[in-house]
């Protein structure tokens, strides 16, 4: 496989994955079809849409091609249908296998869009610094589930559970000291599995950052 194809495949397996998470949100806030299209759509390609504002790509790459709003459209539509006819997904003793769900597609989200979002600054400029690379491909991987989150009227989940945010940075530095050392789809694969699995675990073991807990 070509190597644009390999990472056009990525891309847009993260982009069912982080659509089928906003578009399972707006099932459960009980939105109209509409409202699951729109954060089916912010979630996908959201974080992809401010890392390109702010490596200066314009118009983004989401207005490039129809392909990545589309995949988030089609993917939004399908889970929208099934549960549309299958309500008693929604009940109470489904709710663990919707958590699961939910996680495992932010995860896999999470994933593969911080290194692409990386690989995409790599491709603009080989002048970057790298808390600048960090940074977007930070920014990639949870600023469309932020957008989400705000969006349908609660905390982000980044800011308060799981190492989220923790897991893309891990990724990402991952990537920046192997990008150099293996084959480029080598790397990518590796770092977007070694943030898969610290998500995927910290849901599991219900891993948190410290904080304060308010007595009151």
């Amino acid at each position: 496989m070509e190597y644009t194809s390999f990472l056009f495949l990525l891309e847009m397996i993260g982009t069912v994955a982080f659509a089928s998470s906003g578009a399972l949100v707006g099932i459960r806030k009980n939105m109209d079809i509409f409202g699951v299209l729109v954060l089916g759509i912010t979630t996908a390609v959201g974080g992809g849409c401010i890392r390109d504002l702010i490596l200066g790509i314009h118009p983004p790459r989401m207005f490039h091609s129809f392909s990545y709003v589309g995949a988030a459209i089609v993917t939004s539509c399908f889970l929208f249908a099934v549960i549309y006819w299958k309500k008693q997904l929604l009940d109470s003793r489904f709710l663990t296998a919707y958590e699961q769900a939910m996680n495992t597609f932010d995860a896999i989200g999470l994933g593969i869009f911080t290194v692409t979002g990386i690989r995409t600054a790599m491709s603009v400029s080989t002048d970057f610094g790298t808390f600048l690379l960090i940074f977007v491909g930070l920014v990639t991987g949870i600023g469309g589930g932020m957008l989400r989150d705000i969006m349908s009227g609660t905390t982000p989940f980044v800011l308060v559970k799981h190492i989220y945010a923790c897991a893309s940075l891990a990724g990402a530095f991952l990537y920046i000291l192997l990008y150099r050392m293996l084959d480029e789809r080598i790397a990518i694969l590796l770092s977007a599995f070694v943030v898969i699995l610290i998500r995927l675990l910290a849901a599991h073991y219900r891993w948190n950052l410290p904080r304060i807990q308010d007595e009151h």
